[in-house]
């Protein structure tokens, strides 16, 4: 907390993820509010989208669910072991105690509050950011890492559709999301991702390998 990349984080997320933030765009605002949904739904419609594409088999598909259920079942495992091991202010609690975290860099704001409500568990890292990485990695060893057009709604912003030019771009908004919501700062953001890749490829790499 003492560091320069703490402070930086930290007004980051207060002037862009605040209920009352000038800087936030609209949109931004409004992929805050889309990934408002969690578990399965948020990743869930992407596989889908990509196993239905045409010649794809049964077998193949089965494989692909699987394969993504478990990376991202352990990818909760490790980020709620993480969570609870480092124990970290969420942006709500660390803003308003601004004079607290023995940094001279940031400054307290009672008053500050998140544009998303804060979720009931500590900040770091960040669990939405390293389950669409897993997932993600899953897909990219499945489908590459060119471009691929994708869609999704969300349950949480209705008549809203989001497109994406490749399954990064997804992850992508998906980190963003928890800036711009105020619960996340970048750093658990970027460590959650990198996280979430690592776990995506082990289970690519060892499990439910074809048998030939």
């Amino acid at each position: 907390m003492t560091s320069a990349e703490w402070a930086q984080d930290s007004y980051e997320i207060k002037d862009l993820g605040g209920k009352k933030s000038t800087l936030r765009t609209p949109e931004q605002t409004e992929i805050a509010r889309f990934w408002t949904i969690v578990g399965p739904a948020s990743w869930d419609p992407i596989v889908q989208q990509l196993a239905s594409a045409p010649g794809r088999k049964l077998i193949e598909n089965a494989r692909l669910y699987a394969l993504v259920e478990m990376a991202t079942a352990d990818a909760y495992i490790a980020v709620f072991d993480a969570k609870y091991t480092f124990n970290l202010w969420r942006p709500i609690t660390a803003i308003r105690n601004g004079d607290m975290d023995g940094n001279d860099d940031t400054a307290r704001d009672a008053s500050w509050e998140p544009l998303i409500d804060t979720p009931p568990h500590p900040e770091y890292p960040c669990a939405h950011c390293i389950t669409s990485s897993a997932a993600g990695a899953v897909l990219e060893a499945e489908f590459g890492t060119g471009s691929i057009a994708l869609t999704m709604t969300s349950a949480a912003v209705a008549d809203v559709v989001h497109k994406w030019a490749s399954i990064k771009e997804y992850a992508d908004e998906v980190s963003a999301a928890r800036i711009c919501g105020g619960i996340h700062y970048r750093t658990s953001t970027s460590v959650g991702r990198a996280m979430g890749k690592k776990i995506g490829e082990r289970a690519v790499q060892n499990y439910l390998k074809p048998v030939r």
